[in-house]
């Protein structure tokens, strides 16, 4: 048998192993399709089993030598590995399932979320699941109960008390709501239900309200384990200290380009808000044809008449009590490929910082969170099958925040002063998490630090800034991934641009775009591989063991 053979095979059997027992996700880019009746279990018992099974994967995927293979099945090797080193990194390192409250309260409502995304109709599995899952919340409170009262961090605690306000009053909606869409059986069974379920959490605030202060400190990963992440996880070569210097000369030349924009604009009228859902529903389906009609018009990225859309929705009402606990898109999957839904809010004056730029223009979502449909669609047609799935948000993030700049400085903005000025703001914001990210998991910054060097230095507002740093210390790496991954990105489309023949008329941004969308899930160091035969950053990588 091959190692091409040997190597799919166990990809294969890989990822759905890790669909029926990975943790649930806050995050759209890597969620999973799961498999019927799905719950996350984190009690120690079944953290214990996953990594003998681990191991297991491990010492099979060492056993394969593709050191004879070409490129490209050395690449697809490496990848599998950054997969199973993930898996190390979530259960033995961060440990989220025993320490973080937030975290452990998404693994408790989180599968609820996950299946409301969707839109309608609620086929028979899907119901069904709704009811196991409302079922296991009793159950799932009191592993969460069992694990925060030994290894719980207090700070961590009392976020997950902020976020849990009216968390029965909010279930309850959620559940009366989604009756409307369910037949009678299934209305019966969530019915019943119910009540122990919305006991259940308000139990976990109670018992977090009287609790926390007596939790632990924050758990610092270090410098050592995070070097560790970036080299077989994420796969990047860079120190952390290069990686903050190159975000905070970024954060610089962001908030100047931000200013001199006002400046040349002083004077124009801020776009107004949009009137109502329906008519920023209308706005986004406009933009996104014009965004894609610019791709092409300009030779900047194919966008062939078979790649779905990308489309915003009202906020279903059985979603909307929970809407703050997870992105709301729904981004399908890959038996899924249908057009991908964004859910919104009411438009108004006092929305959050990302809803509130995309209800002034539509576009500034599109050219982030459309890129990420696109690429996961595109990605899921990718002839090598363990390029198809998620690995770390590194180069996805990455390949998004690359195309905003893409589209700024391709023109796209020219008749929207305002929406410039945001785009620079971005970038200011994503340069910022870096600096977040890094002192966060080394020790510098405690979370409230964190909060404060959000508000301050993008400016954000409180609630936003405090979701976000709460899903960055139960996910070191997450918050760089956007300005690193557009940092490689750059690296790699400058280099292939000289060796092209200097970036002139002989050099294909559109072909090279397309092979990023479509391999969008590799890192972008095994990409330089591949594509240019460039393996220094490979080499930094074994270098590391």
């Amino acid at each position: 048998m091959s190692a091409t053979t040997d190597l799919d095979r166990l990809g294969s059997e890989f990822w759905g192993w890790k669909a029926a027992t990975g943790f649930h996700t806050s995050d759209d880019v890597p969620r999973m399709a799961r498999p019927a009746g799905w719950v996350p279990l984190f009690d120690a018992a079944s953290v214990a089993e996953r990594l003998v099974q681990l191991r297991v994967f491990a010492e099979r995927h060492a056993a394969i030598d593709v050191s004879a293979e070409p490129v490209p099945i050395q690449v697809d090797h490496r990848l599998l590995g950054s997969a199973l080193a993930r898996v190390h990194w979530e259960l033995d390192v961060l440990r989220n399932w025993q320490r973080d409250a937030v975290f452990l309260f998404g693994q408790i409502v989180g599968p609820w979320f996950d299946l409301l995304l969707q839109p309608p109709p609620f086929h028979a599995e899907r119901r069904s699941d709704l009811v196991t899952v409302l079922t296991a919340m009793p159950d799932a409170v009191d592993s969460a109960i069992a694990n925060l009262a030994e290894h719980g961090v207090a700070s961590l605690a009392h976020v997950a008390i902020g976020m849990l306000d009216d968390i029965g009053e909010r279930l309850a909606t959620s559940v009366t709501a989604v009756a409307d869409h369910v037949d009678d059986e299934t209305r019966v069974a969530l019915t019943a239900a119910l009540p122990p379920a919305r006991d259940a959490l308000e139990r976990y605030r109670a018992w977090l309200e009287q609790n926390a202060d007596d939790l632990g400190p924050d758990a610092i990963v270090g410098r050592e384990a995070f070097v560790w992440y970036l080299r077989h996880v994420a796969m990047i070569a860079g120190e952390p200290e290069e990686l903050v210097r190159a975000a905070e000369q970024d954060y610089r030349r962001a908030v100047a380009a931000e200013a001199a924009a006002r400046a040349s604009f002083a004077g124009e009228p801020e776009p107004p808000v949009a009137a109502s859902v329906d008519a920023e529903v209308s706005a986004q389906i406009a933009g996104e044809l014009e965004v894609r009609s610019f791709y092409e018009r300009h030779g900047l990225l194919s966008q062939p008449v078979s790649l779905r859309h990308y489309e915003f929705a009202a906020t279903p009402a059985y979603l909307e009590p929970f809407a703050m606990f997870g992105v709301t898109d729904d981004l399908g999957s890959h038996a899924r490929v249908e057009t991908a839904t964004s859910y919104i809010p009411e438009p108004s004056t006092e929305l959050p910082y990302f809803d509130a730029a995309s209800a002034r223009d539509p576009r500034l979502g599109i050219i982030h969170e459309g890129v990420h449909a696109q690429q996961l669609a595109l990605s899921w047609g990718n002839p090598r099958p363990l390029r198809r799935h998620v690995y770390d948000s590194v180069p996805n993030e990455g390949l998004a925040h690359y195309n905003e700049e893409l589209m700024l400085t391709a023109g796209l903005f020219a008749d929207a002063p305002h929406s410039q000025v945001i785009v620079h703001n971005f970038m200011r914001l994503r340069a910022l998490r870096v600096i977040v990210d890094v002192n966060l998991v080394t020790g510098v910054f405690s979370h409230a630090d964190a909060v404060r060097f959000f508000v301050g230095r993008v400016p954000m507002d409180l609630a936003t800034a405090t979701e976000e740093t709460a899903m960055y210390v139960a996910t070191p790496g997450l918050a760089m991934s956007y300005n690193v991954g557009k940092h490689e990105v750059l690296r790699l489309v400058a280099d292939a641009a000289v060796a092209g023949g200097g970036g002139g008329d002989a050099f294909d941004l559109r072909r090279l775009h397309d092979f990023l969308w479509e391999n969008g899930n590799v890192p972008v160091s095994l990409l330089r591989w591949e594509l240019l035969g460039d393996r220094s950053d490979v080499d930094v990588l074994d270098a590391a063991g």
